[in-house]
């Protein structure tokens, strides 16, 4: 069962250390804090739980605030419980009213708290926080105009934890992941049988090494292995067969165990089928038995050909992304062009003004679509390159070009600085609750920098007003300029000593300007 909490946060000053004093304001979990929408977050979480009896779970609040923790920092799931035992500030994030030294919770609940905030509701909390009035006027704040605002599009791959797959190391894991269960299933009925069933696993594992130690094999080297150990599954496949005919029951396994039947009966269904019409792919394709969610992802990049993990379509509007579209089969990007449009006016009430995308999105339906909506879509024209180009098109494209690389970046801090260049979670729905938890992060970063430049700008900060102060109109120099701004001036967010000893500079900042024998 779930019971709500009190929707009013807890004052810092409130919050109970056992040696004495008081939490810093300055501290980035609590300014974090101030910034979700803690309520909306209970709403959606409290309805996964149906029943009125049991024990009472944890708030949603530790929840999310745990697994933010955990995605922000890097953290293992036992090291995330470590370091709340350990840090007061990391508690009253989370919602609690004092300090306290043992663990919350078990580190394996964590696989619990990612089931149940899913993606959908993790992109539905970034609405939110992009929504908020604490940015001040939005860049699509319109007046009269049916369409307003940019919207930059894109889309990546988010690599799973698996190595990589061949189908002799597949086959291979299969085989000894059987073996394992004939062991398992003999035990049952071994008062039925004289011997054991032979499974030939030393000759398999000979076979497969013979080939896998090979620096450079042979394509009909590598054939032959695959055909062998075909032959060696499909004999253990029909002698479970024959133990399950022979009294033994499957329920007594493992559900991982039981899992892995289904599985790598699919597996050699696939790989049988290949081996007999020589095919170069595979439908649904299988490429990791402990993630049979995952699929290959041919991007064409130069670092990899080819990726395992779920492909995201995402969007950035105002510099907060969202996930538009998550599908672990390989999709075409252009064909969510309208269906991302349309989602973008049913969040904020109008069409956008101009699509910043890539090359692939310009097809006709594309750009038929945008034309009668009045959209402008970025990009060359279609077919071929005019002779006398026009200069001010030209003009528009190179612009476009670089307000559209603030996806890219986005990318690149996702896979470099968090955790989205490997997702470590092994289930499909924890995994995609994982994806959705880097781009929430990446907004809340984003939001207190807006927070800071709106702060700045208040306390009428003399670099905001020099000649190109005008350059802000443009969202990406203005998202770069934040980025800038955000080591140096994090720590001066709501503090009034630090409010003070600002505006003493700036002051002396402006009359050295008017007055340069002037000496603070």
């Amino acid at each position: 069962m779930y019971r709500k909490t009190d929707k009013e946060q807890i004052l810092i000053e409130e919050f109970t250390l056992p040696f004495g004093g008081k939490l810093d304001t300055n501290n980035r979990w609590v300014q974090l804090s101030k910034v979700i929408p803690w309520d909306k977050v209970e709403e959606r979480y409290a309805e996964n739980f149906k029943s009125e009896c049991g024990n009472v779970a944890f708030t949603a609040r530790v929840a999310l605030g745990s697994l933010i923790i955990k995605e922000k920092c890097g953290f293992s799931d036992e090291e995330t419980v470590q370091q709340i035992s350990e840090n007061p500030y990391m508690q009253y994030f989370m919602g609690f009213k004092e300090f306290k030294n043992s663990i919350p919770f078990e580190p394996s609940l964590m696989v619990a708290f990612r089931k149940r905030l899913n993606f959908v509701d993790i992109n539905e909390m970034m609405l939110e926080i992009s929504k908020s009035t604490e940015d001040g006027k939005s860049d699509n704040d319109v007046d009269n105009k049916p369409n307003g605002g940019s919207l930059i599009i894109d889309a990546t791959c988010t690599p799973a934890d698996i190595h990589y797959p061949t189908d002799l190391s597949l086959l291979n894991d299969g085989r000894e992941k059987l073996e394992e269960i004939v062991d398992c299933l003999y035990e049952q009925v071994k008062e039925k049988y004289k011997t054991k069933p032979r499974t030939y696993r030393k000759n398999a594992r000979k076979d497969y090494l013979k080939v896998e130690k090979q620096r450079k094999s042979k394509a009909k080297t590598i054939q032959k292995a695959i055909c062998k150990q075909l032959g060696y599954v499909c004999r253990d496949l029909k002698i479970i067969e024959q133990l399950v005919a022979d009294g033994a029951t499957l329920s007594k396994l493992s559900k991982r165990k039981y899992r892995d039947i289904l599985v790598i009966g699919e597996l050699f269904r696939q790989q049988n089928e290949r081996y007999k019409i020589k095919a170069t792919s595979i439908d649904n394709r299988i490429v990791s038995i402990s993630q049979p969610h995952v699929r290959p992802i041919v991007r064409g990049k130069a670092s990899a050909r080819t990726e395992f993990g779920a492909k995201i379509a995402v969007s950035i509007v105002n510099g907060y992304s969202f996930i538009e579209n998550l599908e672990w089969e390989n999709f075409n990007e252009a064909t969510k062009l309208i269906e991302s449009i349309e989602r973008y006016k049913l969040r904020f009430g109008f069409y956008p003004a101009a699509v910043l995308a890539d090359k692939i999105y310009r097809n006709r339906q594309n750009i038929a679509y945008c034309k009668e909506r009045g959209i402008r879509l970025s990009g060359p024209k279609l077919g071929r390159p005019s002779v006398n180009p026009n200069v001010q098109e030209q003009k528009i494209h190179k612009q476009d070009e670089g307000e559209r690389n603030l996806i890219e970046s986005n990318f690149g801090v996702g896979k470099r600085r968090f955790g989205l260049g490997r997702i470590m979670a092994k289930l499909q729905c924890t995994s995609e609750t994982v994806i959705a938890l880097q781009f929430l992060i990446m907004n809340l970063e984003h939001k207190l920098r807006v927070l800071l430049l709106n702060f700045l700008s208040f306390i009428h900060y003399p670099f905001f007003t020099m000649n190109f102060a005008g350059s802000f109109k443009n969202h990406f120099v203005k998202e770069a300029l934040i980025n800038y701004l955000q080591f140096e001036w994090t720590i001066c967010l709501y503090s009034f000593n630090n409010l003070l000893l600002i505006s003493c500079w700036a002051c002396h900042r402006s009359c050295f300007q008017y007055n340069p024998s002037y000496c603070f």
